[in-house]
């Protein structure tokens, strides 16, 4: 179930250890690498490949918190939405008007814009520190309520992220030089 945990040797649970998970990858991809299975048999050599693009996947994938939840979830499946949350509705329809106003020259509004960024980077520092928390309450309990729970904070943060880096990227073309 779980094919990034088991290639690194892993539990399947949603804290890990990033240096115990760091040294599991470079332990396994010398052990998989290429190079030491050049005089192989040809299937051999396929399966040493594989390992390691599958090592680097797990990798890159588990060292993410938030990557590694989505993953997490999906093995689970637990698909995520694509759904604005509806407490924030109100905020993200002043933020897109004010955005507007700025592709418009209205260069007033660059104060709240930046103000909103602030805001919303801040939510996800603390949307980063729930998920934390419900990693550890998860990985005890292992209560599926839970994985809901976890899933409704990806959301909330995928969106947050999506907000912050539109109001970044417009800050940034219409900065004033």
């Amino acid at each position: 179930m779980m094919r990034y945990y088991e290639a690194l040797g892993l539990e399947p649970t949603l804290s890990l250890d990033l240096e115990d998970l760091k040294q599991r990858f470079y332990g396994r991809s010398r052990l998989w690498h290429p190079d030491r299975f050049t005089r192989a048999a040809p299937l051999e050599r396929d399966r040493a490949l594989d390992m390691t693009a599958i090592l680097n996947d797990a990798f890159r994938i588990l060292r993410d918190p938030v990557k590694r939840a989505e993953y997490f979830l999906k093995e689970h499946g637990i698909e995520l939405s694509g759904d604005p949350p509806s407490e924030l509705l109100e905020e993200v329809f002043d933020l897109n008007l004010m955005l507007e106003e700025l592709r418009e020259g209205h260069r007033s509004v660059r104060r709240d814009l930046d103000a909103a960024r602030e805001r919303f980077s801040g939510m996800l520092t603390e949307i980063d520190k729930s998920l934390e928390d419900h990693f550890c309450a998860y990985d005890i309990s292992r209560d599926r309520v839970i994985l809901g729970e976890i899933r409704a904070t990806l959301n909330r943060r995928k969106y947050i992220s999506n907000l912050v880096r539109d109001v970044d990227q417009q800050l940034n073309v219409h900065s004033p030089n």
